[in-house]
């Protein structure tokens, strides 16, 4: 990000990521957060004027912060498939230890008409970062022959995702940690091209 956040306002963007992976954009308010925070809604527009200007720190922040780790599975992982299960392995940790059972650009993403058009267009860039470096691990794979693709590299990229975030919702909804790895398991068995 451009600017630095104080510990304090720091402290409010986490905070704020909790309650987006929660409920997104619309399932929270100022008082919610002054409430975890500890402190008055004063103090919070003091860092974050409106709401519209946190959630897009928030979320600009969450970006960064994804394509900073991708980036390390690119530089630490030299197997496709590997990191394509160390990008899986992440969230099934996130959401078996409580810390989010949802990305926050996936809630987002279900509001996106009715969010403001700042935030939508960094939750659209997120995915666009994810497909792109999807579609690259899949172009590696597809040339050492660890996967087969039965689509095009851009169509099985986004079928991925989507799987990896449905996979998010259906853990969420039966309230079962390992229901994520199971799905993620078999959609990287269906790029296997030893299958």
């Amino acid at each position: 990000m451009s600017a630095e956040l104080s510990p304090r306002a720091t402290e409010i963007a986490e905070h704020t990521k909790q309650l987006l992976a929660a409920g997104g954009y619309h399932g929270f308010s100022y008082a919610d957060l002054s409430r975890l925070v500890h402190i008055g809604k004063p103090s919070i527009h003091h860092h974050f004027p409106s709401k519209a200007d946190l959630v897009l720190t928030v979320v600009a922040r969450h970006r960064e912060q994804a394509r900073e780790g991708l980036a390390a599975l690119d530089r630490h992982i030299e197997d496709p498939l590997a990191r394509l299960m160390a990008y899986t392995d992440y969230w099934a940790k996130c959401i078996r230890d409580g810390t989010s059972s949802m990305c926050i650009c996936a809630m987002l993403a279900a509001e996106l008409p009715m969010i403001p058009q700042e935030i939508a267009d960094q939750v659209r860039g997120y995915f666009d970062d994810l497909t792109t470096w999807i579609a690259n691990v899949l172009d590696s794979g597809v040339a050492r022959s660890r996967f087969k693709l039965a689509e095009s590299t851009l169509v099985e990229a986004q079928t991925f995702m989507s799987t990896v975030h449905g996979a998010m919702l259906t853990a969420r909804a039966l309230g079962n940690a390992d229901s994520f790895q199971a799905i993620s398991r078999v959609a990287m068995g269906r790029l296997s091209a030893l299958n």
